[in-house]
């Protein structure tokens, strides 16, 4: 199975990909980290447009095929990129989990943009303002919405899992 994974920077996508690839032994695949790896060959410079995207998508329809749960996190922000991640899925052959992350409280949104330090070397995270004013489509088809205000991460993943194995 594919999970997709949305929602905007310091909602807790990386904490709950991460958390839920080891309780549920799938492999986490994350755009931030390819968009780094691929700047920092000096291939290519900023800004990189679909690239990372690009590079996603092949790697996850590959584990996919190898027989591989696949949680797939970024910002998702286009109906373009989701669509694209249900490709994968399709091509591959396997179900399209897609879950966006939020978090509904503002001054906790706010306090974790503010707070985070960036675990991918040269990844610059964006501060509160550019988050508030980033361009994000509402989405357009069912999806697993998980809040994670004032939710322990243990108890967002397990909602996760239940909604993964439901699907399977």
């Amino acid at each position: 199975m594919l999970i997709v994974l949305g929602g905007l920077p310091a909602t807790g996508k990386t904490t709950l990909a991460r958390a839920f690839a080891r309780w549920a032994g799938a492999v986490h695949l994350r755009v931030d980290t390819i968009e780094q790896a691929v700047l920092r060959s000096g291939a290519l410079a900023p800004p990189l447009g679909p690239v990372g995207y690009a590079v996603a998508y092949a790697l996850a329809e590959d584990h996919l095929r190898q027989g591989l749960p696949v949680i797939a996190e970024s910002v998702n922000p286009l109906a373009v990129t989701r669509a694209a991640w249900r490709e994968v899925a399709l091509r591959a052959g396997v179900r399209c989990l897609e879950v966006e992350t939020v978090c509904s409280d503002p001054a906790e949104h706010r306090r974790r943009a503010e707070q985070r330090t960036a675990d991918v070397p040269g990844l610059e995270l964006p501060d509160w303002t550019a988050i508030r004013s980033r361009a994000y489509e509402p989405w357009d088809r069912y999806h697993l919405v998980l809040d994670t205000a004032d939710r322990a991460v243990e108890d967002c993943v397990a909602e996760l899992y239940s909604a993964y194995t439901d699907a399977l």
